[in-house]
């Protein structure tokens, strides 16, 4: 009998998204300066703001970054927790080999 699967897809999702060098330069700059207008982030990428919308769709779509309306602009934040269990146990203890408790 296998014990419970983890939800594999929701990592995949994640990790699709983070394997794209423009969508982790995107992360990193949110970092840098916090939450942040699509407009500030248009002028800075030097992309069109439908290019920008796309990645930054994907990286919404993985929860991966967060969005707030104000009016009929849009601020985009990283979203540190979900980044966190990425970079954290969480995904340590989902390929952990039983046994070797270190991380979980």
């Amino acid at each position: 009998m296998h014990s419970q699967m983890p939800d594999i897809q929701k990592y995949e999702q994640k990790f699709k998204a983070l394997a794209d060098q423009k969508r982790l330069e995107i992360m990193y700059e949110l970092t840098q300066r916090g939450e942040t207008c699509v407009c500030d982030l248009t002028d800075y990428f030097e992309m069109t703001q439908s290019k920008l919308s796309y990645h930054l769709r994907i990286l919404l779509d993985a929860n991966l970054i967060t969005k707030r309306t104000k009016g009929t602009w849009s601020f985009y934040d990283l979203n540190d927790q979900e980044v966190n269990n990425l970079l954290s146990e969480e995904l340590c203890c989902v390929f952990r080999k039983k046994g070797n408790s270190s991380c979980c």
